[in-house]
């Protein structure tokens, strides 16, 4: 019998550490500011969380909550990883970096 309940307690442990791990994914979304999220905190986001902001900020300039196309995030992504790499004001939200913020201090 005793040998059962570590087997069983190894699955609760698993599945609770796999919930865990799911609810910081929804609190990370929750917490994303999208285009809010300024280019200094953007760069310094792993790929998974850049693509997470770029997505709830193609959602935000859309106005649509369904996920959108996966070409348009990649293209998004691309954008503003280059706009934000290049800004003068790093405090610049993503969804206002552009070209002139390259060259002026917006």
């Amino acid at each position: 019998m005793r040998l059962l309940r570590w087997p069983m307690a190894g699955v609760a442990v698993a599945t609770v550490a796999a919930a865990l791990l799911t609810g910081c994914t929804e609190v990370q979304q929750a917490l994303n500011k999208g285009g809010d999220t300024p280019c200094s905190d953007y760069v310094k986001q792993d790929q998974d969380t850049k693509r997470m902001t770029i997505t709830k900020f193609v959602k935000q300039q859309t106005g649509d909550q369904h996920e959108p196309a996966g070409t348009t995030v990649d293209a998004t992504l691309v954008s503003v990883d280059f706009l934000c790499g290049t800004q003068r004001n790093a405090s610049t939200p993503i969804k206002n970096a552009d070209v002139a913020g390259i060259f002026l201090n917006k």
